[in-house]
């Protein structure tokens, strides 16, 4: 029979409570748990005589086993009235101090978490009914040490530190460990500033501080951007001969990562060397991952082989990260090997790992690759996720098999993944290569009807659309209505529209979203400046495209080969020679290999020059 049935019988029950000594009650219902016979229990009018010292003597019975002690506590649990707190919280107590002492501490921390939540019982009561009881001292700094626990996980950070203080007071132990418990929920509530004098507390009353509590401080406070205080920190652990680890130096490496100081980097490594702390996995996978998402591919590969050859074992995660980054130079060969290399150490490649590889063989067009690992992650019970599926429909669209896009999207349906507003825009795009403009229109405007809203991505395609069908007037109505429902243009909107001007030879439109760019803070990249170089030059003013040409080291942007091949017929046809083949070999010395209409256009100058 349930707690629960135990307690509504009993609510049925209303006989007249029975003269009977505590001690003769407490005996009685001990009897029944011991047994586990309830029969008599429930017909018994004794229940109606329970108080607090009778729970506490039943609950105390070491006789008893515990889990009928935690029957018997549930059955108070549903038959007390709220008015009856007292008692309700005598039973919390005592069972908790019962599993304390057979050392069932999951069970305890559950009745107490119960008990913190739904009481809401201050401290200071607890304390005095503890004092009642006279329970052992070690048990009872238990008790406090798992109290304080739970004030902190519940986030009742006030309560947890008034236990912590009532603990310091009477000479308990307090140990690192559980103000660690305490530390890690404050960093994770953002309570930074609370952290910090929490741990200064725990300094002032001689708690025993290692680099645990210490690497959680010198986090918080790089995340406020107190790195000199974090510095200050570890060498206040070095002085205090502290033993280290890397965890607290990470945390210097991933603030300066964030800011982008990476110079710094190579300065929090020699500390960490001259007090013998090895980088470790973790140390090298923040640097590597910081590197490779700042585009710095050549530092990132070094750090690698540095961490291979000091003996660092590479863990899955650092794997995909690298794989990644070889994905992205386009070197197949390399993430291949890396791959393979995993998997022959016996890690078993996730859901992302797959991702990143296959997102590497779709972009270098080697799709029968991507579909044999496809095949490999359903033998391996792996499923595939929307972004695996979306990049494989953009593979399929980038080598013209819309037919086989449009059928991988119906068995993505039928797998439940529902398409999203990416989906829509990778098949209307694959349409758009095709030339089946209408087609792609119509594709991207049935979104609609799924429920789905456009993005900047869908306006930009549609945009798109409409300019290659040099249908301007519904290209600008778009970009108009992208900003009236809320949807920011980015710089691939405005570099479409360009594009289409500068084909038109609408120089004076050209500048205007020049200028709009200008103020809502949209930073021109590469193909801007390209086209706009490429319409200055068509429009004769060629002056002003070398002026943006040279312009672009500024803006830390380098020229590629449509650039220079359009300056260079620019200052081809204006009969300026000289500057068209200096710029000719300052492109090769880039790396950049001329196309036939360099060479056209060079020739072509030497006869404007006559």
């Amino acid at each position: 029979m349930s707690a629960q049935k135990l307690a509504n019988f009993f609510k049925k029950q209303v006989p007249k409570p029975i003269n009977i000594s505590n001690e003769e009650i407490a005996k009685h219902i001990s009897k029944c748990l011991i047994s586990s016979s309830f029969n008599g229990f429930l017909k018994s009018p004794l229940l109606r005589n329970l108080n607090p010292q009778i729970t506490h003597m039943v609950l105390s019975d070491p006789l008893i086993p515990v889990n009928s002690c935690l029957y018997f506590f549930d059955f108070l649990r549903n038959s007390q009235s709220p008015s009856t707190q007292i008692p309700y919280l005598h039973a919390h107590i005592t069972l908790i101090f019962r599993l304390l002492e057979v050392k069932k501490f999951v069970a305890a921390k559950n009745v107490m978490k119960y008990m913190t939540v739904n009481l809401k019982c201050p401290s200071s009561v607890m304390a005095s009914v503890l004092e009642q009881f006279g329970y052992k001292p070690t048990t009872v700094a238990k008790f406090y040490d798992l109290l304080m626990r739970v004030f902190a996980d519940n986030k009742q950070f006030h309560d947890a530190l008034k236990v912590f203080d009532y603990m310091t007071e009477r000479k308990f132990l307090v140990e690192e460990k559980s103000c660690m418990v305490c530390l890690v929920a404050l960093k994770n509530s953002g309570k930074f500033e609370y952290l910090l004098d929490f741990h200064a507390k725990m300094v002032d009353s001689g708690v025993q501080i290692t680099v645990h509590s210490m690497s959680i401080v010198i986090d918080c406070l790089c995340k406020m951007g107190k790195i000199e205080n974090a510095k200050l920190m570890i060498n206040e652990m070095c002085s205090k001969e502290i033993e280290q680890n890397s965890y607290p130096y990470n945390s210097l490496i991933a603030f300066y990562i964030k800011t982008k100081e990476f110079d710094q980097i190579g300065e929090v490594l020699r500390m960490m060397k001259k007090v013998n702390v090895e980088p470790s996995a973790a140390t090298y996978t923040l640097i590597i991952k910081g590197y490779a998402d700042n585009g710095k591919i050549k530092e990132a590969e070094k750090k690698f082989q540095e961490m291979c050859d000091n003996g660092v074992e590479v863990d899955m995660h650092l794997y995909t990260v690298m794989i990644s980054l070889y994905c992205r130079k386009q070197d197949m060969k390399m993430a291949c090997h890396l791959f393979d290399e995993m998997t022959l150490k016996g890690f078993t490649p996730n859901a992302h790992t797959y991702g990143a590889l296959i997102h590497g063989l779709c972009k270098a067009g080697q799709l029968d690759a991507a579909e044999m690992l496809v095949k490999d992650m359903k033998q391996n019970c792996i499923q595939l996720n929307s972004v695996i599926y979306n990049t494989l429909l953009d593979g399929y669209c980038r080598k013209g098999k819309i037919d086989e896009a449009l059928k991988l999207k119906d068995v993505m349906e039928k797998q439940g993944l529902v398409p999203d507003v990416y989906t829509y825009n990778i098949i209307a795009s694959g349409l758009c290569r095709l030339n089946r403009f209408e087609d792609a229109k119509r594709f991207l405007y049935s979104m609609l009807d799924k429920g789905l809203t456009m993005n900047t991505f869908n306006y930009t395609t549609l945009i798109d659309l409409h300019c290659k069908e040099g249908n301007l007037v519904e290209a600008r109505r778009l970009f108009k209505e992208m900003e009236t429902k809320g949807v920011s243009p980015n710089v691939v909107t405005y570099n479409v529209l360009i594009d289409a001007y500068v084909k038109k030879g609408m120089m004076k439109e050209v500048h205007l979203l020049k200028n709009k760019m200008a103020e809502r803070g949209i930073i021109l990249d590469v193909h801007s400046y390209t086209s706009i170089i490429h319409g200055e030059c068509i429009n004769g003013k060629i002056n002003y495209a070398l002026e943006l040409f040279n312009e672009m080291p500024a803006r830390k942007l380098v020229p590629n080969v449509v650039t220079y091949t359009a300056i260079i017929s620019g200052l081809s046809k204006a009969g300026r020679s000289d500057e068209a083949f200096k710029l000719y070999d300052q492109m090769t010395q880039a790396g950049l290999t001329p196309d036939s209409t360099v060479y056209t256009s060079l020739v072509g100058s030497l006869h404007s020059a006559k």
